[in-house]
Protein backbone atom coordinates (compact mmCIF):
# COMPACT_ATOMS: atom_id res chain seq x y z
CA UNK A 1 0.00 0.00 0.00
CA UNK A 2 1.32 3.43 -0.94
CA UNK A 3 0.75 6.19 1.62
CA UNK A 4 2.10 9.74 1.34
CA UNK A 5 2.28 11.72 4.58
CA UNK A 6 2.74 15.47 4.84
CA UNK A 7 1.95 18.29 7.28
CA UNK A 8 1.76 18.65 11.04
CA UNK A 9 -1.28 18.25 13.27
CA UNK A 10 -4.08 15.76 13.92
CA UNK A 11 -4.23 12.86 11.43
CA UNK A 12 -6.34 13.15 8.29
CA UNK A 13 -6.59 10.26 5.82
CA UNK A 14 -7.65 10.90 2.21
CA UNK A 15 -9.12 8.18 -0.04
CA UNK A 16 -9.67 8.66 -3.79
CA UNK A 17 -12.19 7.33 -6.31
CA UNK A 18 -12.47 4.50 -8.83
CA UNK A 19 -9.58 4.08 -11.32
CA UNK A 20 -7.80 7.14 -9.85
CA UNK A 21 -5.07 7.58 -7.22
CA UNK A 22 -4.14 9.86 -4.34
CA UNK A 23 -2.32 12.31 -6.61
CA UNK A 24 -5.71 13.75 -7.60
CA UNK A 25 -5.78 15.50 -4.22
CA UNK A 26 -2.51 17.39 -4.84
CA UNK A 27 -4.12 20.79 -5.62
CA UNK A 28 -5.84 20.91 -2.20
CA UNK A 29 -3.17 19.07 -0.23
CA UNK A 30 -1.25 22.20 0.92
CA UNK A 31 -4.38 23.70 2.48
CA UNK A 32 -5.02 20.57 4.54
CA UNK A 33 -1.35 19.99 5.35
CA UNK A 34 -1.20 23.44 6.93
CA UNK A 35 -3.50 22.25 9.71
CA UNK A 36 -3.20 18.43 9.80
CA UNK A 37 -0.86 15.52 9.27
CA UNK A 38 -2.33 14.29 6.00
CA UNK A 39 -1.98 10.67 4.86
CA UNK A 40 -2.95 10.26 1.20
CA UNK A 41 -3.60 6.61 0.33
CA UNK A 42 -3.56 4.88 -3.04
CA UNK A 43 -6.35 2.32 -2.70
CA UNK A 44 -5.48 -1.33 -3.41
CA UNK A 45 -4.81 -1.93 -7.09
CA UNK A 46 -4.73 1.81 -7.81
CA UNK A 47 -1.78 4.12 -8.34
CA UNK A 48 1.32 2.71 -6.65
CA UNK A 49 -0.55 0.24 -4.41
CA UNK A 50 -0.68 -3.47 -5.16
CA UNK A 51 -4.08 -5.15 -5.37
CA UNK A 52 -5.36 -7.35 -2.57
CA UNK A 53 -6.48 -10.93 -3.16
CA UNK A 54 -10.14 -9.92 -3.21
CA UNK A 55 -11.09 -6.39 -4.25
CA UNK A 56 -14.32 -6.31 -2.24
CA UNK A 57 -15.09 -3.34 -0.01
CA UNK A 58 -14.23 -5.08 3.27
CA UNK A 59 -10.83 -6.22 1.97
CA UNK A 60 -9.98 -2.76 0.64
CA UNK A 61 -10.96 -1.15 3.95
CA UNK A 62 -8.89 -3.70 5.87
CA UNK A 63 -5.86 -2.98 3.68
CA UNK A 64 -6.24 0.76 4.26
CA UNK A 65 -6.63 0.16 8.00
CA UNK A 66 -3.42 -1.90 8.14
CA UNK A 67 -1.44 0.66 6.14
CA UNK A 68 -2.61 3.53 8.34
CA UNK A 69 -1.86 1.55 11.51
CA UNK A 70 1.70 1.24 10.19
CA UNK A 71 1.89 4.96 9.34
CA UNK A 72 0.23 6.17 12.58
CA UNK A 73 1.11 3.78 15.41
CA UNK A 74 -0.79 4.16 18.65
CA UNK A 75 -4.33 4.11 17.32
CA UNK A 76 -4.96 7.89 17.36
CA UNK A 77 -8.52 8.64 16.18
CA UNK A 78 -8.66 9.74 12.56
CA UNK A 79 -10.55 12.10 10.34
CA UNK A 80 -11.14 10.29 7.04
CA UNK A 81 -11.99 12.10 3.81
CA UNK A 82 -13.32 9.76 1.13
CA UNK A 83 -14.29 10.76 -2.40
CA UNK A 84 -16.67 8.57 -4.45
CA UNK A 85 -15.41 4.95 -4.10
CA UNK A 86 -13.14 6.25 -1.33
CA UNK A 87 -16.22 7.39 0.55
CA UNK A 88 -17.65 3.88 0.50
CA UNK A 89 -14.32 2.49 1.73
CA UNK A 90 -14.35 5.10 4.51
CA UNK A 91 -17.85 4.10 5.61
CA UNK A 92 -16.94 0.41 5.56
CA UNK A 93 -13.82 1.20 7.60
CA UNK A 94 -15.91 3.09 10.15
CA UNK A 95 -18.29 0.12 10.42
CA UNK A 96 -15.46 -2.37 10.86
CA UNK A 97 -13.41 -0.34 13.31
CA UNK A 98 -15.54 2.42 14.85
CA UNK A 99 -13.09 3.33 17.62
CA UNK A 100 -10.42 4.25 15.04
CA UNK A 101 -12.46 6.84 13.12
CA UNK A 102 -13.34 10.14 14.82
CA UNK A 103 -15.16 11.81 11.91
CA UNK A 104 -15.88 11.39 8.23
CA UNK A 105 -15.86 13.79 5.30
CA UNK A 106 -17.79 12.05 2.51
CA UNK A 107 -17.44 13.67 -0.91
CA UNK A 108 -19.67 12.86 -3.89
CA UNK A 109 -20.34 9.39 -2.53
CA UNK A 110 -23.36 7.21 -1.87
CA UNK A 111 -24.40 4.06 -0.02
CA UNK A 112 -25.28 2.52 -3.41
CA UNK A 113 -24.03 3.54 -6.85
CA UNK A 114 -26.91 1.69 -8.55
CA UNK A 115 -30.67 1.86 -8.14
CA UNK A 116 -32.34 -0.64 -5.79
CA UNK A 117 -35.72 -1.06 -4.12
CA UNK A 118 -36.28 2.16 -2.21
CA UNK A 119 -33.16 3.78 -3.70
CA UNK A 120 -33.82 5.62 -6.97
CA UNK A 121 -30.96 8.11 -6.51
CA UNK A 122 -28.41 6.32 -8.71
CA UNK A 123 -27.68 4.89 -12.14
CA UNK A 124 -29.45 1.78 -13.41
CA UNK A 125 -27.56 -1.50 -12.87
CA UNK A 126 -27.63 -2.03 -16.65
CA UNK A 127 -25.78 1.25 -17.14
CA UNK A 128 -22.96 0.18 -14.84
CA UNK A 129 -22.86 -3.24 -16.52
CA UNK A 130 -22.56 -1.61 -19.93
CA UNK A 131 -19.70 0.53 -18.62
CA UNK A 132 -17.96 -2.68 -17.53
CA UNK A 133 -18.42 -4.21 -20.99
CA UNK A 134 -16.92 -1.10 -22.59
CA UNK A 135 -13.96 -1.23 -20.18
CA UNK A 136 -13.28 -4.82 -21.21
CA UNK A 137 -13.24 -3.86 -24.89
CA UNK A 138 -11.36 -0.54 -24.79
CA UNK A 139 -10.51 0.44 -21.23
CA UNK A 140 -8.33 3.47 -22.04
CA UNK A 141 -10.98 5.12 -24.20
CA UNK A 142 -13.70 4.19 -21.72
CA UNK A 143 -11.81 5.74 -18.80
CA UNK A 144 -11.35 8.93 -20.81
CA UNK A 145 -15.12 9.04 -21.36
CA UNK A 146 -15.63 8.34 -17.67
CA UNK A 147 -13.56 11.44 -16.85
CA UNK A 148 -15.87 13.49 -19.04
CA UNK A 149 -18.90 12.17 -17.18
CA UNK A 150 -17.34 13.21 -13.86
CA UNK A 151 -17.22 16.88 -14.91
CA UNK A 152 -20.44 16.95 -16.95
CA UNK A 153 -22.45 20.03 -16.06
CA UNK A 154 -19.76 21.61 -13.90
CA UNK A 155 -19.15 25.36 -14.14
CA UNK A 156 -15.43 24.59 -14.51
CA UNK A 157 -15.82 21.42 -16.55
CA UNK A 158 -13.14 22.02 -19.18
CA UNK A 159 -10.40 22.96 -16.70
CA UNK A 160 -11.35 20.13 -14.35
CA UNK A 161 -11.30 17.59 -17.19
CA UNK A 162 -7.83 18.76 -18.20
CA UNK A 163 -6.62 18.30 -14.62
CA UNK A 164 -8.10 14.80 -14.41
CA UNK A 165 -6.54 13.77 -17.72
CA UNK A 166 -3.15 15.15 -16.67
CA UNK A 167 -3.13 13.04 -13.51
CA UNK A 168 -4.91 9.88 -14.68
CA UNK A 169 -1.92 7.68 -15.55
CA UNK A 170 0.89 9.46 -13.73
CA UNK A 171 1.13 6.55 -11.27
CA UNK A 172 0.80 3.80 -13.84
CA UNK A 173 -2.22 2.08 -15.29
CA UNK A 174 -4.72 -0.04 -13.35
CA UNK A 175 -5.11 -3.56 -14.71
CA UNK A 176 -8.27 -4.66 -16.48
CA UNK A 177 -8.78 -7.31 -13.79
CA UNK A 178 -8.66 -4.75 -10.98
CA UNK A 179 -11.10 -2.46 -12.79
CA UNK A 180 -13.50 -5.34 -13.38
CA UNK A 181 -13.32 -6.49 -9.75
CA UNK A 182 -13.89 -3.00 -8.37
CA UNK A 183 -16.83 -2.42 -10.73
CA UNK A 184 -18.36 -5.65 -9.47
CA UNK A 185 -17.87 -4.35 -5.93
CA UNK A 186 -19.59 -1.08 -6.80
CA UNK A 187 -22.49 -2.97 -8.37
CA UNK A 188 -22.92 -5.20 -5.32
CA UNK A 189 -22.43 -2.66 -2.51
CA UNK A 190 -25.40 -1.35 -0.55
CA UNK A 191 -24.40 0.28 2.73
CA UNK A 192 -27.83 1.64 3.67
CA UNK A 193 -28.50 -0.92 6.40
CA UNK A 194 -25.26 -0.04 8.19
CA UNK A 195 -25.52 3.76 8.18
CA UNK A 196 -27.30 3.90 11.55
CA UNK A 197 -24.26 2.15 13.05
CA UNK A 198 -21.94 5.01 12.12
CA UNK A 199 -22.60 7.38 15.05
CA UNK A 200 -19.60 9.66 14.48
CA UNK A 201 -19.88 13.18 13.01
CA UNK A 202 -20.04 13.04 9.21
CA UNK A 203 -19.96 15.93 6.75
CA UNK A 204 -21.41 14.92 3.37
CA UNK A 205 -20.48 17.15 0.42
CA UNK A 206 -22.36 16.91 -2.87
CA UNK A 207 -22.05 18.62 -6.23
CA UNK A 208 -25.22 20.34 -7.40
CA UNK A 209 -24.71 19.02 -10.95
CA UNK A 210 -23.18 15.62 -10.24
CA UNK A 211 -24.24 13.14 -12.95
CA UNK A 212 -22.73 10.09 -11.20
CA UNK A 213 -23.91 10.66 -7.63
CA UNK A 214 -27.04 12.85 -7.75
CA UNK A 215 -27.44 15.48 -5.09
CA UNK A 216 -30.46 13.63 -3.72
CA UNK A 217 -28.16 10.68 -2.97
CA UNK A 218 -25.78 12.77 -0.85
CA UNK A 219 -28.70 14.48 0.86
CA UNK A 220 -30.25 11.13 1.78
CA UNK A 221 -26.88 9.80 2.92
CA UNK A 222 -26.42 12.73 5.29
CA UNK A 223 -29.96 12.32 6.63
CA UNK A 224 -29.45 8.59 7.27
CA UNK A 225 -26.22 9.07 9.23
CA UNK A 226 -27.00 9.72 12.93
CA UNK A 227 -24.68 12.75 13.05
CA UNK A 228 -24.59 13.64 9.38
CA UNK A 229 -24.67 17.14 7.90
CA UNK A 230 -24.86 18.10 4.24
CA UNK A 231 -23.27 20.80 2.12
CA UNK A 232 -24.13 21.25 -1.58
CA UNK A 233 -21.64 23.07 -3.79
CA UNK A 234 -23.47 25.07 -6.48
CA UNK A 235 -22.19 24.55 -10.01
CA UNK A 236 -20.04 21.55 -9.07
CA UNK A 237 -20.24 18.05 -10.54
CA UNK A 238 -18.47 14.90 -9.30
CA UNK A 239 -15.04 16.42 -8.52
CA UNK A 240 -15.78 19.51 -6.41
CA UNK A 241 -12.32 19.64 -4.84
CA UNK A 242 -10.84 20.30 -8.30
CA UNK A 243 -13.60 22.34 -9.91
CA UNK A 244 -14.49 24.49 -6.86
CA UNK A 245 -11.54 24.23 -4.44
CA UNK A 246 -12.36 27.33 -2.38
CA UNK A 247 -15.96 26.29 -1.81
CA UNK A 248 -14.85 22.75 -1.09
CA UNK A 249 -12.31 23.82 1.52
CA UNK A 250 -14.92 26.09 3.13
CA UNK A 251 -17.34 23.16 3.25
CA UNK A 252 -15.04 20.86 5.18
CA UNK A 253 -12.30 22.93 6.89
CA UNK A 254 -14.15 23.80 10.09
CA UNK A 255 -15.59 20.29 10.31
CA UNK A 256 -12.27 18.49 9.69
CA UNK A 257 -10.68 20.60 12.42
CA UNK A 258 -13.31 19.33 14.85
Amino acid sequence: MHVESVGVGPPLVMLHGFAMHGGLFSPILPAFAARARVHVVDLPGHGWSAPVASMDLASMAAAVDASIDAAIPGGEPLTVLGWSLGGQVAMQWALARPARIARLVLVATTPSFVTRDGWPHAMAPATLARFGDELALAWRLTLQRFLGLQVQGSDEGRATLAALRAHLFERGEPTADVLAQVLATLAGTDLRSGLARIPIPARVIGGERDALVPLRATEHLAAALPRGSHVAIPGAAHVPFLSHPREFLDACADFADG
